[in-house]
């Protein structure tokens, strides 16, 4: 499934993993210095999965990153500032200092939806995302990430049902890397395969080599290609390795060491390296210039990030919840004429004729007494006298309240 590349793709994608890296690189150092606001999650040694899938998107596309997907930022475009920014809650970060790790989006420019703690809560989201797309008019992908334990959660299930009944624009990458937290995937599913389960939705599935950025993103190029011709979501199972524990504080000490040492001598970068390298594609001296370019960057941009002030306390209270223009102006693009989705006018009465209602029959052989809306309430006559069933009943009913009320006083007045 290898797609030819232009020189300059498959140096963008180099660049890209690398900055990836770097970013992370230097927010581990901020991490330990205090300078992170709560936690920090490494993507090491799954680069490759977030570069390869956001580089295949269009830049009118949508995403949904999670807390491993930095890189799919950086492609679609967010300054490494602003990640540090956000992590380090500066009044200068895209949410001024509000919230924290990835959690922030752009729905203006850049087309990207912030993160949702709850996994899985995004396959829905995104699939709304490229609904309306659709309906605008816009051929448009939607794209997120889920992990194999968070392929497990009731709303993976009922999201990507959605997304196929639907016939949504969206590609779903499922990352398995081997953990979830501290639990194996051979502890959470009894499937040598994940890409399987889209099998029970009626959907196409792709596994992919997470590890080789080429193959990852011809492999989500074709999906995204398939997804805005009109043939439904996709599901890519891409199989990597976690390098690191859950976040910072967590050791992965439950990693067995031939496990990590294993995957450690497939580093997605190394590997395409060497690949590049041997194509001719990348020597000594273009791999200086991005060296220099990268570090010129990121010493810039930490810098940045580093004299942000940190956000004034009278500011708490704003910018919490979403409050309509004077929070963001946010208006639907059309792309096709709104009469095509606006329903004709018709001189035709809106009346439904509802089957059953009002001429079902009783028990006694005529009309039920069935009353709905402005239709005549119907009369069931009995035998009993030609007088009408349910006044009977009412009639019966009462009688049978009288006769037991004297009972119950009698029992009453024995205690």
């Amino acid at each position: 499934m290898k797609k030819e590349l232009t020189r300059q793709q498959y140096l963008d994608l180099y660049y890209y993993m690398r900055l990836n890296r770097a970013v992370e690189d230097t927010m581990v150092k901020l991490f330990r210095q205090n300078k992170i606001v709560g936690g920090l999650y490494s993507s090491l040694g799954q680069e490759a999965i977030s570069v390869g899938s956001a580089y295949a998107l269009e830049k009118k596309d949508w995403l949904a990153p999670m807390i491993r997907n930095i890189g799919a930022l950086l492609v679609k475009g967010v300054p490494p500032r602003d990640i540090f920014m956000q992590h380090m809650a500066k009044y200068d970060s895209p949410t001024k200092g509000k919230d924290g790790t990835s959690h922030f989006g752009d729905l203006d420019n850049l087309h990207i939806v912030s993160p949702i703690s709850m996994l899985g809560d995004l396959i829905p989201v995104m699939t709304g995302v490229a609904m309306a797309g659709r309906y605008l008019g816009q051929k448009i992908v939607a794209m997120t990430w889920i992990g194999d334990g968070g392929s497990s959660t009731g709303v993976f299930h009922e999201g990507l049902n959605f997304a196929a009944t639907q016939k949504a624009p969206f590609v779903l990458i499922l990352e398995n890397n081997l953990w979830a937290y501290s639990t194996p995937v051979r502890k959470q599913v009894p499937l040598e395969n994940l890409a399987d389960r889209a099998k029970a939705y009626g959907i196409d599935s792709y596994i992919v080599d997470g590890n080789d950025v080429v193959a990852m993103y011809s492999t989500a190029k074709e999906a995204v290609n398939r997804a805005r011709a009109g043939e439904g979501p996709i599901l890519i199972e891409a199989k990597t390795f976690r390098r690191l524990g859950h976040a910072q504080h967590d050791p992965a000490e439950y990693v067995p060491k031939e496990m990590r040492a294993y995957w450690e001598a497939r580093d997605p970068i190394a590997l395409y390296e060497k690949y590049l390298t041997g194509e001719k594609l990348l020597d000594a001296k273009s791999k200086k210039e991005i060296d220099e370019k990268l570090d010129t960057l990121l010493a810039a941009e930490r810098e940045f990030a580093e004299n942000s002030p940190m956000p004034p306390a009278e500011l708490a209270a704003e910018g919490v919840y979403c409050t309509g223009d004077d929070c963001h102006k946010i208006r639907a693009q059309w792309e096709r004429p709104v009469a095509e989705v606006t329903p004709p006018k018709s001189s035709v009465e809106a009346v439904w004729t509802v089957p059953g209602f009002g001429s079902g029959k009783g028990s006694g052989g005529a009309n039920a007494p069935i009353h709905f809306g402005d239709t005549p309430r119907a009369v069931e006559k009995s035998a009993n006298g030609g007088k009408p069933a349910a006044k009977i009943a009412v009639k019966a009913a009462a009688k049978k309240t009288v006769k037991a009320a004297p009972a119950r006083a009698s029992r009453k007045a024995r205690r």
